[in-house]
C-alpha cells in the first residue's frame, strides 16, 4: 500500500485529487494539507511514502515546502502537480528535490504512472514537459535531470538571484569568500551552467519562483 499525503490549498481540488486516489488500487491517502507549512509537518508526523504537491500556496510554497520534507525525510517521495509547464519551474522542483513533476492537465493514467515510476526509485516528468533541461545556460546536464541542491546552495541561489555579489553574500552568511566561491561553483557544475555570468541570469529567472 502507497500512502500518500496531498498538499494544495484549494479545497474542491484536494477533495477532487483524493477521490481519484482513493479509487486507485494500493493507493491510500492518509492526510490532506492545505499549506505548505502543513505539508511540511504532517509528512513528519505521518510518514506518507509520497506527498503530491502543489507550487502556489500561501504561507510556504511547494518548492520550500518540497525541499525542507526533502532534508528532513529523504525517504519520503514528492510529486510536484502544477499547471506550469516551462523549464524553470521544473528544474526548480527537481533541484529542490522532488522525485517528479506532473502537469495537472494529466490524465488518471498518467498520475498513476508517475505514483509507480517514483515508488520504483526514478524519476517521472509528464509527456509534455519530459524534454525540458538542457545544458546550455541551466539545465539540468546530459542526464536531463537536476541534481538536488542543498540548503546552503539554494541559499547562496536566492542570493544571487537577489543581487549580491560573492563578497556581500559571504558577510551576509558569515562565511568565508574562498567558501562561497566553492559553493558558486558547485552549483554551477549541479545546475550544469558554464560560467557565473549565466549562473546570474539563471538566478534572476528564479527568483519570481522562491520569492512566491
Amino acid at each position: 500500500m502507497i500512502k500518500i499525503l496531498i498538499a494544495d490549498d484549494h479545497p474542491i481540488f484536494r477533495e477532487g485529487l483524493s477521490k481519484l486516489l482513493h479509487a486507485m488500487q494500493d493507493v491510500r491517502v492518509v492526510a490532506e494539507a492545505a499549506s505548505g507549512r502543513q505539508a511540511v509537518e504532517l509528512a513528519g508526523s505521518l510518514r506518507p511514502d509520497m506527498v503530491v504537491m502543489d507550487l502556489a500556496m500561501g504561507d510556504i510554497n511547494g518548492l520550500d515546502a518540497t525541499a525542507r520534507i526533502h532534508d528532513r525525510h529523504p525517504g519520503i517521495r514528492v510529486i510536484v502537480l502544477s499547471m506550469h509547464a516551462n523549464e524553470e519551474y521544473v528544474q526548480q522542483a527537481l533541484a529542490a528535490g522532488a522525485s517528479a513533476y506532473v502537469l495537472k492537465e494529466a490524465t488518471p493514467d498518467e498520475m498513476r504512472t508517475a505514483i509507480d515510476t517514483v515508488a520504483g526509485g526514478e524519476t517521472f516528468l509528464s509527456a509534455a514537459i519530459a524534454k525540458v533541461g538542457t545544458p546550455a545556460d541551466g539545465g539540468a546536464g546530459k542526464s536531463g535531470q537536476a541534481k538536488p541542491l542543498t540548503p546552503r546552495q539554494r541559499q547562496i541561489l536566492q542570493l544571487i538571484a537577489e543581487g549580491k555579489n560573492v563578497k556581500e553574500i559571504a558577510y551576509q552568511l558569515e562565511l568565508s569568500v574562498k567558501t562561497v566561491e566553492s559553493h558558486r561553483a558547485e552549483l554551477m557544475e549541479r545546475l550544469g551552467i558554464r560560467n557565473a555570468a549565466a549562473l546570474v541570469r539563471y538566478a534572476a529567472r528564479m527568483l519570481p519562483l522562491s520569492g512566491r
